[in-house]
């Protein structure tokens, strides 16, 4: 079976993501809440769906501004429902609202969703996946795992012969700093 790092480059839609995001630590808390909603939107597809669909998504979701999204209403939730352009699925659409209104509190409390990350960091997949499941909804192993490594808090991401890597690991991302 072949490795991410070994299909995805040079691909139309894998390359770029490999190349320049897949594991880089990332700060902006609207970055990370896109990345949450992409990976609760990738469950049961294919990732090479969801980054077909990406630029729809983030107009769909006013670019993942974490305010906005939080303050959505039922007429939102009917035009997202309706958006050829994303994953039509009402429980991942209620969990996008839902999980930008947790992270107003998270933001409210420990002043960013990266610094909420940070505070809890270093946790084993299964200590983040309850504490995800605590917090948010439609969170379950594989999508806490695939967010927690696509944004550098869990190891994974690249094969250490990956030239990536290299890229990566001069950034110190959080879970080479345990």
């Amino acid at each position: 079976m072949s490795s991410y790092c070994q299909i995805a480059p040079g691909h139309p839609f894998h390359g770029s993501y490999h190349d320049n995001e897949y594991g880089f630590p990332l700060r902006d808390d609207n970055l990370l809440f896109e990345r949450l909603i992409l990976e609760i939107n990738q469950a049961g597809l294919s990732w090479l769906t969801i980054l077909k669909k990406r630029e729809n998504f983030r107009q769909a979701y006013h670019n993942f501004n974490i305010d906005i999204v939080a303050a959505y209403d039922e007429s939102d939730k009917i035009r997202l429902l309706s958006d050829r352009g994303i994953i039509r699925n009402r429980l991942k659409i209620d969990a996008a609202i839902e999980n930008a209104r947790r992270l107003v509190d998270i933001r409210n409390e420990y002043g960013s969703f990266a610094a909420w990350l940070d505070y809890h960091h270093p946790l084993s997949k299964p200590e983040w996946t309850k504490l995800f499941k605590k917090n948010f909804r439609f969170t379950g192993g594989e999508i806490v795992g695939e967010f927690l490594m696509s944004t550098g808090y869990l190891p994974g991401a690249h094969e250490e012969q990956c030239p990536v890597y290299a890229k990566i690991a001069k950034l110190n991302p959080p879970w080479m700093q345990i």
